[in-house]
């Protein structure tokens, strides 16, 4: 069976192979070639460029750029549908008077071409158009010989797996924010429940990390690489005005990671507001700052922002005679790794370092790096706006998509890494289940530990009393 090799080697540090294309013409068959190097061409030139033939394969970047890009203009079922034409048309696969050996020859082509996109684009075949044309086309190449009969049952069972664990994954996240309550609902009418804090539950900073970052792995697993495109996907000006995704924008992984973020940041300063005493919260302070330096020490970028996003919330931020009972210097550390200046620079340079680092690991644990999530999609979502799709002459912009197509396979490399820490049931449970404050209950909280400080916060305080618990 065809596999593909991993994604780091793909492309180097251009962005795209730069011997890609011995072309010695400035343009070909409506492609445009600058040193070698495929710069645009036409929407059709570009899909004739995908499909083998006996003589020709496309390469590997190519194929993920192309597949990437191409749903910005085309639905990958119609796309499908051209590839499938253009497979039999051009190698006669429908003419049953055509030359076996010839088939022979250009089957195993189409075969792994088929595999790369099963494997790289599988949430594409939930479309059931796009898996007749699958099954169609297997089943042409497959007529003949017993052998392309195993691998093509082979590419689809595994296909088939993909995408039943898919589904078993949306049901598990559909079951977590369908029981998902607010904490002070919950304090209010079963006060006994909610005894435990995390560090009852997770007493070491280190475990606790170790979890987070299972978390992390298996939602950045189920983020398709097609996801970053689609999020950003608008009306293409040469497609009758009509938008590629005028259904419903297929994204919903990519959003399910972005909530959780939120969750995390939420649960942090939950966890700090919520005890009365202030050494208690201080504590508490203290224990999420050596979680961060954990996660930052994995290389789990994501959990790190959102613990130090929940610490900086306004109700925890405000608890002055809490943080002054704190050790701050690690806290100060960590904050200047993630300091947003300079265009976030102090931690791309230690993104790139745990990046680094992952290309020689030796172990998965050196392999791990979860990237500050909400960053990388503005810099792709600045990429895309940044660069026209289409050039004047109506040419796709395929140097921008090499540019896009880069950065995806960076993030798709990463999100591969198998999470080499033991699970605990127990702490994920409650990292993902656990109520926790909404925006209100947290200034609540906060003016209930260290009363107003001024005439706005006591005003806030009145009414946030009145509303949420019905006191006056």
């Amino acid at each position: 069976m065809p596999q593909t090799p991993p994604f780091s080697a793909m492309f180097d540090s251009s962005g795209y192979n730069r011997n890609l294309y011995q072309s010695a013409e400035d343009s070909c068959g409506g492609l445009y070639y600058h040193d070698n190097n495929l710069l645009s061409g036409s929407l059709e030139a570009l899909i004739q460029h995908l499909v083998p033939n006996v003589d020709y394969y496309p390469d590997r970047t190519y194929i993920f750029t192309f597949l990437l890009s191409s749903r910005l203009f085309m639905h990958p079922y119609e796309l499908m549908a051209k590839v499938c034409h253009l497979c039999v048309e051009h190698q006669r696969l429908s003419d049953p008077n055509s030359d076996k050996n010839q088939i022979r020859k250009i089957a195993p082509k189409i075969l792994q071409l088929l595999t790369e996109w099963t494997e790289t684009f599988p949430y594409d075949f939930r479309d059931e158009r796009m898996m007749r044309n699958l099954k169609d086309l297997a089943h042409r190449i497959a007529s003949g010989e017993e052998t392309y009969r195993k691998n093509v049952q082979q590419m689809i069972q595994c296909l088939i797996r993909k995408l039943a664990a898919l589904s078993q994954y949306e049901e598990v996240l559909a079951k977590i924010s369908s029981t998902s309550t607010d904490r002070l609902t919950v304090l209010k009418t079963k006060p006994q429940s909610i005894q435990r804090d995390i560090i009852t539950v997770c007493s070491d900073p280190y475990t606790l990390a170790q979890q987070l970052t299972h978390i992390e792995l298996e939602r950045l697993n189920y983020i398709g690489p097609e996801e970053f495109v689609q999020a950003f996907v608008q009306k293409d000006p040469l497609d009758n005005d009509k938008s590629c995704y005028s259904e419903r924008k297929k994204t919903r992984n990519l959003e399910a990671y972005v909530e959780w973020f939120n969750r995390l940041s939420y649960l942090v300063a939950t966890e700090i507001c919520m005890p009365v005493k202030k050494k208690h919260r201080a504590r508490m302070i203290e224990y999420f700052i050596d979680v961060a330096r954990e996660c930052f020490n994995i290389g789990n970028f994501n959990s790190l922002m959102a613990i130090i996003s929940g610490m900086n919330m306004s109700p925890v931020s405000r608890l002055k005679k809490t943080w002054a009972k704190v050790k701050t210097a690690k806290f100060d550390v960590l904050e200047h790794q993630m300091d947003p200046s300079s265009n976030f620079y102090n931690y791309r340079t230690a993104l790139r370092g745990a990046a680094q680092r992952s290309l020689t690991a030796h172990s998965s644990r050196e392999k791990i790096v979860i990237p500050f999530f909400s960053l990388l999609i503005k810099d792709i979502y600045f990429l895309n706006e940044g660069c026209a799709n289409r050039l004047p002459n109506g040419h796709v912009n395929f140097e921008k998509f090499w540019e896009l197509a880069k950065q995806v396979s960076e993030f798709m490399t990463w999100k591969q890494v198998e999470c080499p820490f033991e699970r605990d049931r127990k702490i994920l449970q409650y990292l993902l289940t656990v109520p926790v404050f909404s925006e209100d209950a947290l200034y609540l909280a906060s003016y209930e530990s260290e009363g107003p400080e001024n005439h706005i916060e006591k005003d806030r305080w009145k009414s946030l009393r009145s509303s949420l618990l019905g006191r006056v």
